[in-house]
């Protein structure tokens, strides 16, 4: 269990990591809170901030799930993949927003997979 919260508090350290960057966009772009519209590169950070808040709502209670009914090894192992799936969502967002599919599949499947893998475990018991 102590990988999974390990990586569970990688992961926040992410979300804050992406914060700052939104923090730091702000700056950069001359966007005064409490705006979050006007330079399109900001909003793209903004929204990857926002859309990792709502990832995080799903993966933290499911990857707890997941290590309970299942193996904790495994769902760190998912867990780090969640996290370089929301870093590559990070660059390609920011760079294009067409682009960002990859990066938001890999969060969202081992998302969905932790949740089906639970429901499965769950069902056998």
């Amino acid at each position: 269990m102590e990988l999974v919260t390990i990586v569970v508090v990688l992961a926040l350290l992410q979300y804050m990591v992406f914060g700052i960057l939104v923090g730091k966009a702000r700056g950069t772009y001359k966007v005064d809170a409490p705006a979050v519209t006007g330079d399109p590169i900001f909003e793209r950070y903004y929204r990857v901030h926002m859309n990792t808040l709502e990832s995080l709502v799903l993966f933290l209670p499911s990857i707890f799930l997941f290590a309970m009914y299942v193996n904790a090894e495994v769902a760190a192992g998912l867990g780090v993949v969640f996290i370089i799936g929301r870093y590559l969502y990070l660059r390609a967002y920011v760079k294009d927003p067409k682009t960002r599919g990859p990066g938001f599949a890999l969060t969202m499947l081992l998302t969905m997979a932790l949740g089906a893998l639970i429901g499965a475990a769950l069902s056998l018991r």
